[in-house]
């Protein structure tokens, strides 16, 4: 199976309004906690419907998986779509501009292989932001076709996950950190933006990686565990909702290296 563009299209509309909708809600957020402790806000919800709604309509054959909803797993699924309503909840629900609606998209083989990522107060020298890799497709910034060209083995900036700096040793690090409350731009950075050139992120959730995962990929950037294992996305990861096991690195292999040699994990 694959993705017609005019679908494709749909979706990314839905996702685009979906994000212009939190933006317009976040004034008025009313803040709420699950469980476990993490925020949840009432546009989590309104988005988790709305987007599920939507791949129900136009990919009746595929699964769906959301951080809010439970999972939709269908048999022979030729696509998995991963949504989080709301990347950076906690940075949203306090008015801060760094949130994104991610939506990944899984091939039957569990590999990241689309995106659409809407962060509508935070971009590239604008106010919004609109990542677009439909399934073969090529990388689109804001509409536009993205042209990385830049050299990323020399780290000189990278993004931080905002529980990380308790498990690192920073005694021999002296690059640049940047970190703003969300996974999933978090693990765009190192290709969006010019002077990042990798991220660590923490154990997380398979919706917090995979719309990024899949635009790395695009460029020839990539994931691995920060013992330098392959990172890879297993039933239980996916279906079941479970955290990956240890911190990630975000980058290029080179890149990854080095990271690892310049900020260990604290013994």
């Amino acid at each position: 199976m694959t993705i017609d563009a005019s679908d494709f299209k749909q979706l990314e509309d839905t996702v685009w309004d979906c994000a212009r909708l939190a933006r317009s809600l976040q004034c008025e957020i009313h803040r709420t906690y699950k469980s476990d402790g993490s925020v949840l806000t009432e546009t989590d919800l309104k988005i988790s419907r709305i987007v599920e709604d939507c791949i129900t309509r136009l990919f009746p054959s595929c699964s769906f998986v959301c951080e809010e909803t439970p999972v939709i797993r269908k048999k022979d699924s030729p696509y998995t779509f991963v949504l989080d309503p709301v990347d950076g909840t906690d940075v949203y629900s306090q008015g801060l501009p760094s949130f994104a609606v991610a939506l990944g998209i899984l091939d039957r083989n569990l590999k990241p292989c689309g995106a659409l990522i809407a962060a509508p107060r935070f971009g590239l020298a604008r106010e919004e932001l609109l990542v677009s890799l439909q399934p073969g497709g090529r990388l689109m910034i804001d509409g536009k076709p993205f042209e990385a060209g830049l050299d990323k083995d020399v780290i000189h900036q990278i993004t931080l996950g905002s529980n990380d700096h308790a498990r690192l040793d920073f005694t021999h690090f002296d690059a640049k950190i940047r970190t703003f409350g969300s996974s999933i731009i978090h693990l765009l950075a190192p290709v969006v933006y010019s002077s990042i050139q990798a991220c660590i992120n923490q154990p997380s959730y398979v919706w917090d990686i995979a719309a990024s995962h899949a635009v790395l990929l695009s460029q020839g950037m990539d994931i691995s565990y920060y013992d330098g294992s392959q990172f890879t996305y297993t039933d239980s990861f996916v279906y079941g909702k479970e955290k990956y096991r240890m911190e990630i690195c975000a980058g290029t292999e080179k890149g990854r290296s080095s990271l690892r040699s310049m900020l260990p994990l604290r013994a």
